[in-house]
Protein backbone atom coordinates (compact mmCIF):
# COMPACT_ATOMS: atom_id res chain seq x y z
CA UNK A 1 0.00 0.00 0.00
CA UNK A 2 2.81 2.39 0.88
CA UNK A 3 4.30 2.15 -2.61
CA UNK A 4 0.97 3.16 -4.18
CA UNK A 5 0.86 6.58 -2.51
CA UNK A 6 1.68 9.72 -4.50
CA UNK A 7 3.22 12.91 -3.14
CA UNK A 8 2.77 16.52 -4.24
CA UNK A 9 5.17 19.17 -2.97
CA UNK A 10 3.77 22.59 -1.97
CA UNK A 11 0.10 21.58 -2.14
CA UNK A 12 -2.30 23.08 -1.07
CA UNK A 13 0.27 25.73 -0.16
CA UNK A 14 4.02 26.16 -0.05
CA UNK A 15 5.77 24.02 2.54
CA UNK A 16 3.14 21.27 2.60
CA UNK A 17 3.90 17.80 1.20
CA UNK A 18 0.47 16.45 0.17
CA UNK A 19 -0.01 12.68 0.46
CA UNK A 20 -2.39 11.44 -2.22
CA UNK A 21 -4.23 8.29 -1.10
CA UNK A 22 -6.48 8.13 -4.19
CA UNK A 23 -4.30 5.42 -5.79
CA UNK A 24 -5.55 3.10 -3.01
CA UNK A 25 -9.01 3.48 -4.58
CA UNK A 26 -7.73 2.63 -8.05
CA UNK A 27 -6.69 -0.92 -7.23
CA UNK A 28 -9.48 -3.27 -6.14
CA UNK A 29 -7.08 -5.68 -4.39
CA UNK A 30 -5.39 -2.88 -2.43
CA UNK A 31 -8.71 -1.34 -1.46
CA UNK A 32 -10.00 -4.71 -0.20
CA UNK A 33 -6.82 -5.19 1.85
CA UNK A 34 -7.10 -1.67 3.21
CA UNK A 35 -10.75 -2.18 4.18
CA UNK A 36 -9.85 -5.42 5.97
CA UNK A 37 -7.06 -3.73 7.90
CA UNK A 38 -9.32 -0.83 8.89
CA UNK A 39 -11.94 -3.34 10.01
CA UNK A 40 -9.38 -5.07 12.23
CA UNK A 41 -8.48 -1.75 13.85
CA UNK A 42 -12.05 -0.57 14.61
CA UNK A 43 -13.45 -1.48 18.03
CA UNK A 44 -16.54 0.77 18.12
CA UNK A 45 -19.93 0.15 16.48
CA UNK A 46 -20.02 3.77 15.31
CA UNK A 47 -17.42 5.42 13.08
CA UNK A 48 -16.81 9.13 12.63
CA UNK A 49 -15.40 10.25 9.28
CA UNK A 50 -14.39 13.76 8.26
CA UNK A 51 -15.03 14.67 4.64
CA UNK A 52 -14.20 13.90 2.08
CA UNK A 53 -11.53 11.27 2.06
CA UNK A 54 -12.49 9.88 5.47
CA UNK A 55 -15.89 8.95 3.99
CA UNK A 56 -14.27 6.90 1.26
CA UNK A 57 -12.60 4.56 3.71
CA UNK A 58 -15.05 4.47 6.62
CA UNK A 59 -18.26 3.79 4.63
CA UNK A 60 -17.22 0.33 3.33
CA UNK A 61 -16.91 -0.84 6.95
CA UNK A 62 -20.71 -0.74 7.20
CA UNK A 63 -20.72 -3.76 4.89
CA UNK A 64 -17.29 -5.33 5.49
CA UNK A 65 -17.44 -5.39 9.30
CA UNK A 66 -20.84 -6.39 10.75
CA UNK A 67 -20.00 -4.82 14.13
CA UNK A 68 -19.90 -1.37 12.52
CA UNK A 69 -23.47 -0.09 12.45
CA UNK A 70 -23.34 3.68 11.99
CA UNK A 71 -21.35 6.33 10.14
CA UNK A 72 -21.27 9.88 11.54
CA UNK A 73 -20.21 12.29 8.79
CA UNK A 74 -18.19 15.38 9.65
CA UNK A 75 -18.79 17.98 6.94
CA UNK A 76 -17.76 21.44 5.83
CA UNK A 77 -20.10 24.40 6.19
CA UNK A 78 -23.36 24.24 4.26
CA UNK A 79 -23.18 20.50 3.51
CA UNK A 80 -25.51 19.07 6.19
CA UNK A 81 -29.22 19.87 6.31
CA UNK A 82 -30.31 20.18 9.93
CA UNK A 83 -33.15 20.77 12.32
CA UNK A 84 -32.83 23.54 14.90
CA UNK A 85 -30.34 22.61 17.62
CA UNK A 86 -29.02 19.55 15.74
CA UNK A 87 -25.98 20.97 13.95
CA UNK A 88 -22.79 21.30 16.00
CA UNK A 89 -19.65 23.24 15.01
CA UNK A 90 -16.09 22.01 15.44
CA UNK A 91 -13.13 24.40 15.48
CA UNK A 92 -10.07 22.76 13.96
CA UNK A 93 -6.48 23.77 13.43
CA UNK A 94 -4.89 22.15 10.40
CA UNK A 95 -1.22 22.31 9.45
CA UNK A 96 -2.13 25.04 6.94
CA UNK A 97 -4.70 27.05 8.91
CA UNK A 98 -7.84 27.19 11.04
CA UNK A 99 -11.16 25.86 9.77
CA UNK A 100 -14.62 24.76 10.91
CA UNK A 101 -16.40 21.44 10.45
CA UNK A 102 -19.90 20.32 11.46
CA UNK A 103 -21.83 17.24 12.57
CA UNK A 104 -25.38 16.47 13.63
CA UNK A 105 -26.32 15.18 17.06
CA UNK A 106 -29.02 13.09 15.38
CA UNK A 107 -26.34 11.18 13.41
CA UNK A 108 -24.69 10.15 16.67
CA UNK A 109 -28.04 9.28 18.26
CA UNK A 110 -28.78 7.02 15.28
CA UNK A 111 -25.85 4.82 16.34
CA UNK A 112 -25.57 1.95 18.73
CA UNK A 113 -25.39 2.67 22.45
CA UNK A 114 -24.29 0.21 25.12
CA UNK A 115 -24.76 0.71 28.85
CA UNK A 116 -25.38 4.45 28.50
CA UNK A 117 -22.38 5.03 26.24
CA UNK A 118 -22.02 5.65 22.52
CA UNK A 119 -18.58 4.40 21.47
CA UNK A 120 -16.95 6.02 18.44
CA UNK A 121 -13.89 5.30 16.32
CA UNK A 122 -12.56 8.28 14.35
CA UNK A 123 -11.29 7.31 10.89
CA UNK A 124 -9.44 9.65 8.56
CA UNK A 125 -6.95 9.43 5.73
CA UNK A 126 -3.82 11.27 6.91
CA UNK A 127 -2.56 12.15 10.39
CA UNK A 128 -0.33 15.20 10.18
CA UNK A 129 -0.41 17.54 13.19
CA UNK A 130 -3.57 15.99 14.64
CA UNK A 131 -5.48 19.29 14.67
CA UNK A 132 -8.56 18.02 12.86
CA UNK A 133 -8.87 14.89 15.01
CA UNK A 134 -8.25 16.82 18.22
CA UNK A 135 -10.93 19.38 17.29
CA UNK A 136 -13.42 16.58 16.62
CA UNK A 137 -12.69 14.97 19.98
CA UNK A 138 -12.97 18.26 21.88
CA UNK A 139 -16.49 18.58 20.51
CA UNK A 140 -17.56 14.93 20.88
CA UNK A 141 -15.83 13.25 23.83
CA UNK A 142 -18.00 13.27 26.93
CA UNK A 143 -20.92 14.94 25.12
CA UNK A 144 -24.33 13.78 26.29
CA UNK A 145 -26.61 12.52 23.51
CA UNK A 146 -30.30 11.81 24.01
CA UNK A 147 -31.08 8.41 22.48
CA UNK A 148 -34.59 7.00 22.82
CA UNK A 149 -35.20 9.08 25.94
CA UNK A 150 -31.95 8.02 27.61
CA UNK A 151 -28.95 10.31 28.00
CA UNK A 152 -25.82 8.56 26.68
CA UNK A 153 -22.22 9.70 26.96
CA UNK A 154 -19.98 9.79 23.86
CA UNK A 155 -16.71 7.86 24.27
CA UNK A 156 -13.85 7.89 21.75
CA UNK A 157 -12.33 4.40 21.46
CA UNK A 158 -9.52 5.22 19.06
CA UNK A 159 -8.22 7.20 16.13
CA UNK A 160 -7.51 5.26 12.94
CA UNK A 161 -5.53 6.71 10.04
CA UNK A 162 -4.46 5.31 6.70
CA UNK A 163 -1.23 7.30 6.76
CA UNK A 164 0.67 8.94 9.62
CA UNK A 165 3.33 11.59 8.96
CA UNK A 166 5.48 10.76 11.99
CA UNK A 167 7.73 13.85 11.92
CA UNK A 168 4.73 16.10 12.62
CA UNK A 169 4.07 14.23 15.90
CA UNK A 170 0.29 14.21 15.60
CA UNK A 171 0.11 10.77 17.21
CA UNK A 172 1.79 12.05 20.39
CA UNK A 173 -0.76 14.85 20.54
CA UNK A 174 -3.69 12.42 20.19
CA UNK A 175 -2.39 9.53 22.34
CA UNK A 176 -3.25 11.60 25.43
CA UNK A 177 -6.90 11.23 24.39
CA UNK A 178 -7.20 7.73 22.90
CA UNK A 179 -5.04 5.12 21.14
CA UNK A 180 -3.80 6.00 17.64
CA UNK A 181 -3.70 3.27 15.00
CA UNK A 182 -1.96 4.08 11.71
CA UNK A 183 -1.81 1.61 8.84
CA UNK A 184 1.12 3.30 7.08
CA UNK A 185 3.79 5.42 8.76
CA UNK A 186 5.89 7.86 6.75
Amino acid sequence: MKNSLKFYKDFPKEGIMFVDIIPLLQDKRLFAELTDRLGEAVTAPNVVAPEARGFLFAAPLLIAKPEVENLVPIRKSGKLPFAEGDLQAIDIEKEYGADHLYYRLSDIAAGKAEEGKIHLSIIDDVLATGGTAEGIVRSLHGRKILKEGVECEVVINEFIFLVELTELQGAQRLERIAPVKSLIKL
